[in-house]
């Protein structure tokens, strides 16, 4: 599984890239592996809030579907149009393909996730 250093990541795959006061968010490279061939996403809308650990958006593949929960609290400020258009983006390049911007809240919150190193280990102990 492709692990990308300087991200953020959760217990639920997904990942967080900090830019200052926002970050971009999307899914690890292990759920889209698990999912498989991802034919639908649903995203939120600009200015829609979220609190860490609730549900933001749908990802459905041929074979399931999936939640991807908020890592840390925020506001959407873009979405990423392409995959409304071409889901399968996400199974090319998941770390290329992010799923929301947000202005982030409270920064404190990216404490409580793992470090890409950390990934890695957590990655080790599920397989």
């Amino acid at each position: 599984m492709k692990v990308v250093k300087d991200l953020y990541y959760t217990e639920d795959h997904e990942w967080v890239k900090v830019e200052g006061g926002e970050a971009y968010i999307g899914i690890a490279d292990y759920a889209q592996d698990q999912l498989g061939d991802i034919v639908y996403v649903e995203l939120p809308e600009i200015d829609d809030e979220f609190e860490q650990g609730e549900a933001f958006s749908a990802v459905e593949s041929v074979k399931a579907a999936a939640d991807v929960y908020m890592p840390i609290d925020g506001k959407i400020i873009e979405i990423n149009e392409e995959l409304l258009d071409d889901p399968a983006l996400l199974n090319e390049d998941p770390y290329e393909n992010w799923l929301v911007k947000i202005e982030i809240a409270d920064k404190s919150q990216l404490d409580d996730l793992m470090t890409s190193e950390e990934y890695e280990k957590f990655l080790d102990e599920e397989a």
